[in-house]
């Protein structure tokens, strides 16, 4: 059996989230150096990570409470998301670290039903410990040595 996204179970922090759908994007800004207008190697870029969890009802309310007891949403503390899915055949596990939620389309109402209310939950990775993919970290630890939190 090979995987798809009923397979996946991810964790915010110490909670476990059942996700309608979710996205991670890593943008590297690495490039090619050039001498003359001719390709001779590459340069190193800046690096960002972000995503978009989308979540049932019942689901937000677990989020919901983690903002309650930080006393806003703004105030909740970073966590990390993981994403992990095994079957007979395949297996994968990415790691998000420190990420930092905001809420985008809160409300998507359809006065018709036929269909479970959503909640858009976008997040960004702020730790240097980045994006980890089967265990393996994205960035070199020479990236990151001189990096004080």
């Amino acid at each position: 059996m090979r995987l798809s996204g009923m397979n996946f179970r991810t964790h915010m922090g110490d909670t476990q989230v059942q996700i309608d759908s979710a996205s991670v994007t890593i943008t590297d800004n690495s490039g090619v150096s050039q001498t003359g207008g001719v390709p001779d190697g590459a340069v190193d870029g800046d690096v960002a990570a972000n995503g978009e969890l989308t979540v049932n009802a019942s689901n937000f309310a677990l989020i919901s409470q983690q903002a309650k007891s930080a006393g806003a949403w703004r105030a909740m503390d970073n966590f990390d998301i993981q994403f992990y899915a095994k079957t007979s055949q395949d297996e994968i596990k990415v790691e998000c670290f420190g990420c930092r939620i905001k809420l985008s389309d809160l409300l998507d109402i359809d006065s018709k039903g036929g269909s479970a209310s959503v909640f858009k939950v976008p997040f960004d990775v702020t730790s240097p410990d980045f994006v980890h993919i089967d265990g393996v970290p994205y960035l070199r630890p020479d990236e990151i040595k001189d990096i004080v939190q």
